[in-house]
């Protein structure tokens, strides 16, 4: 993430902002800038083509920009949402809103990342899409199903949350971690469902096609296998290779964009930003150099501030050799 200026005053400002703080302005961030842009009287941007803010300004505090005349008026990330809550739901509104946020941050790295994106407007089949949807109102099982991504928006409210990562023993639950790791299994079927790619995921991961509700059945029945530290980034992950796939995957997007984040701040190299490929394994190497240290460093701030390890994994020889196909993947595409 980078560390973004007001374009008027030069007031830092944060991913959320559409208001400088400082000088007043209205902004707007511009995805293929990577920046914001000053929002004028008229509600548009001086840029060519002029831009004005997304639709879901007021109804999920979006500060994306979209291009003027765009039907629906949505921006990147909120027109992947297929599925919301209703205006007069005033319990799920304020979730759609958190959610909304996560996935924000999620579609600008996957785009500086150079991942494709496809919606449902290209590929009505698998395209990538959301569904948003309360549990208030009828119960929903957050997952994938071919390019749909399903959320329970109970996951944005803390105290729900934190009941559930107390209750599954998990070391880590977050809205941004749930919208990594399901779509890590969307870019399964994107990287690595066909040959070569898939030879090698067999190699590291396992048989894809192994039956997933067995596999379901027996992890939560008999837990994680014992030793599993030493091959897997999480107990989860021991349940079904495509799990295991899609917890590394959501771990390299926290590894990378962490990094990045650190870079924006001073507190990496500037070469670290998730912009830049850092391809083959000599670029895999670097980050995983740059990030072990770091992890260290913010796991030990954290406990000064008397909270939690940040990051609360191990990533053992066998992880690493599975990330590097994620990294290897990613930077193909």
């Amino acid at each position: 993430m980078r560390d973004f200026l007001c374009p008027k005053c030069g007031q830092r400002l944060a991913f959320e902002n559409s208001v400088c703080l400082n000088c007043g302005s209205n902004l707007g961030f511009d995805l293929q800038a990577r920046d914001f842009a000053l929002v004028g009287p008229s509600g548009m941007t001086n840029q060519q083509p002029p831009q004005v803010m997304c639709a879901n300004l007021h109804i999920a505090g979006c500060n994306w920009l979209v291009p003027s005349g765009v039907p629906g008026g949505l921006c990147r990330s909120c027109a992947l949402t297929r599925t919301r809550p209703a205006n007069s739901d005033l319990t799920g509104l304020p979730e759609f809103a958190a959610a909304e946020a996560a996935k924000r941050r999620l579609v600008l790295e996957l785009t500086e990342l150079s991942l494709p994106i496809n919606g449902r407007d290209v590929d009505p089949q698998t395209g990538l899409c959301f569904d948003l949807l309360s549990s208030q109102h009828a119960p929903v099982i957050t997952g994938h199903d071919d390019g749909v991504i399903t959320l329970d928006l109970a996951e944005s409210d803390d105290v729900h949350r934190e009941q559930l990562r107390v209750s599954m023993a998990e070391p880590y639950r977050t809205l941004l971690g749930h919208f990594r790791h399901e779509t890590g299994h969307y870019y399964f079927s994107v990287l690595a469902e066909n040959w070569p790619a898939r030879g090698e995921f067999q190699t590291l991961f396992g048989d894809p096609e192994l039956d997933y509700q067995q596999a379901l059945d027996r992890h939560y029945s008999q837990g994680a296998p014992i030793g599993w530290e030493r091959t897997y980034v999480s107990s989860y992950a021991t349940m079904h290779p495509a799990e295991d796939w899609a917890e590394t995957f959501a771990h390299y997007l926290h590894i990378r964009d962490t990094i990045d984040t650190a870079a924006a701040f001073g507190i990496a190299p500037a070469g670290a930003t998730v912009d830049r490929p850092m391809a083959g394994d000599a670029g895999f190497d670097r980050i995983i150099e740059l990030w072990l240290p770091l992890s260290w460093a913010l796991n030990m701030i954290n406990r000064s501030m008397g909270h939690s390890d940040l990051y609360p994994f191990v990533l053992p020889p066998a992880v690493l050799e599975k990330m590097r196909l994620v990294h290897k993947l990613v930077a193909a595409a």
